[in-house]
């Protein structure tokens, strides 16, 4: 995305992106995803187009997700800035046109109600958020920002991402002004002749765009990406072991409404202008916690975990200080095999004490305890045009 990947959530009346149509005429594996109808892989299946995104370019259909504006109703985005940092922890207001930055939702409790990505356009917010709290999202903005604001939910339109080492020479040929563009850039241009909005950012680790175009031009440009030999289709399958080898949160799985952003280890999106003593400090739901949690820690902290044999250690698993006594310590949130590693990666909470790099727990797994070790994030380098 601009934003992040979501939880699965079984439906009656699965909805379908613009691009539905594509995916069947490519092969595509579809099953239920976060209320849609989305590819898991295609025929090339998902090792293979894992390996190609780091080696090459892959594209995602991401249209699932929610799109929103956020507009000034003062004509100043600095105020839609200061409106939405009543919601999130992070510095909005110092986001300069062009730019955007990753936050979050955040409640009462200190707990996380979503994450997104926010863009400034000069005179409006554009907002990235997942697909399974859309909804949500949406009625919590006009909840608390209706005064200040004209909240726009802009379902008309698809969103793609396009990433990996040869994602900027395969979207040049449609669009040169990309190849100015650094990390987090973000805004409006012109795609193959289309009017889109498009960010210098992704959700695998590697450089990449994500892309977004009215919904009626969305099989258009997917189909002039696609006649690049360099890009291929990469469903749902390679983006979930993709971003776990580069140690990003799932919506819903790594982090959630029970989980703060310094237990989830996103300290580093959190501004020093909305820390304590931070020119804007608090202000945001569950500042009381989440700023006392800075101050002194949290007692619980998402790390990530290195199984030390070849089996794939998964969501779930309980965490045990012991190989064969005690109780669990914590649990496995998101695991699997790393293709890019040729070995299992996973990534779990765990007391603080217990989280420093190095330090061996185990896992239970089919009444067995096997050995990780914490180790640092992310498992493969990122690769982000700064």
């Amino acid at each position: 995305m601009l934003a992040r990947d979501e939880s699965p959530l079984q439906s009656t009346a699965l909805q379908r992106t613009p691009l539905h149509a594509l995916h069947v005429a490519r092969g595509g594996k579809l099953v239920p995803f976060a209320g849609y109808e989305m590819p898991v892989q295609y025929p090339a299946g998902v090792l293979r187009e894992h390996l190609h995104t780091r080696s090459s370019a892959g594209l995602f259909d991401v249209s699932h997700m929610g799109q929103l504006a956020l507009r000034p109703k003062s004509g100043k985005v600095a105020d839609a800035a200061l409106a939405l940092e009543r919601l999130v922890p992070q510095d909005i207001a110092a986001v300069a046109p062009g730019r955007q930055r990753y936050a979050q939702f955040t409640s009462g409790d200190g707990g996380i109600l979503d994450d997104l990505m926010v863009a400034n356009f000069g005179d409006h917010l554009f907002l990235v958020v997942n697909a399974a709290c859309k909804a949500e999202d949406e009625a919590h903005l006009r909840a608390h920002l209706s005064d200040a604001c004209v909240i726009d939910s802009l379902g008309d339109r698809a969103l793609v991402a396009l990433q990996g080492p040869k994602a900027e020479s395969a979207l040049a040929k449609l669009c040169a002004d990309v190849t100015a563009m650094r990390f987090m850039d973000a805004g409006p241009r012109k795609v193959a002749g289309i009017d889109a909005f498009v960010s210098r950012s992704g959700y695998t680790g590697e450089d990449g765009f994500e892309i977004s175009v009215p919904a009626d031009r969305a099989e258009a440009l997917v189909t002039a990406l696609l006649e690049n030999a360099d890009v291929l289709p990469i469903g749902l399958g390679a983006r979930d072991s993709l971003r776990l080898e580069a140690g990003l949160c799932l919506y819903g799985h790594d982090i959630d409404t029970a989980t703060t952003p310094v237990e989830g280890a996103l300290e580093w999106s959190v501004q020093k202008s909305r820390r304590n003593g931070g020119a804007r400090a608090g202000g945001f739901p569950g500042a009381e916690k989440i700023l006392a949690q800075f101050e002194n820690g949290a007692a619980r902290r998402r790390v990530g975990l290195r199984p030390e044999g070849r089996a794939p250690v998964r969501e779930g698993a309980l965490l045990f200080a012991d190989a064969v006594a005690g109780e669990p310590i914590g649990k496995v949130t998101s695991g699997g095999f790393g293709p890019s590693l040729n070995a299992p990666v996973a990534m779990g909470y765990l007391p603080t004490s217990l989280a420093a790099n190095g330090t061996q727990v185990f896992a239970e797994v089919r009444g067995q305890r096997l050995p990780l070790q914490v180790a640092p994030m992310p498992f493969v380098p990122n690769t982000y045009k700064r």
